[in-house]
């Protein structure tokens, strides 16, 4: 199984073909996903440390929009669990004040 390891807090499995934003929330990582993974709102944005991660998405593309977005980060909601990772998450929802988000689907 692929190792997921968020920087500065934890390494954790994931099963092959997981959402990201999905292992992440099962394994206690606070992450907002405010739109439930619609790729609309980018707030499950992380940024990839190390590891490969499959091509963008014209609905991720689409959602981030601005190069520098693009450039820098991905969607937890859009990437399916392929290999090992060490990500940074972008927004959390105990620094925003807000709930995450309804529960994406699988």
């Amino acid at each position: 199984m692929p190792q997921i390891t968020v920087e500065g807090e934890k390494t954790f499995e994931a099963a092959a073909g997981t959402k990201l934003v999905l292992a992440l929330e099962d394994n206690d990582i606070d992450i907002l996903h405010r739109c439930g993974g619609q790729a609309r709102c980018t707030t499950c944005r992380i940024e990839v440390v190390d590891g490969a991660v499959p091509p963008m998405s014209d609905a991720e593309r689409e959602a981030l929009e601005e190069p520098e977005l693009i450039e820098k980060f991905r969607l937890s909601c859009q990437l399916r669990v392929e290999n090992d990772l060490t990500i940074r998450v972008a927004k959390r929802s105990h620094i925003e004040q807000l709930g995450p988000g309804p529960r994406p689907q699988p």
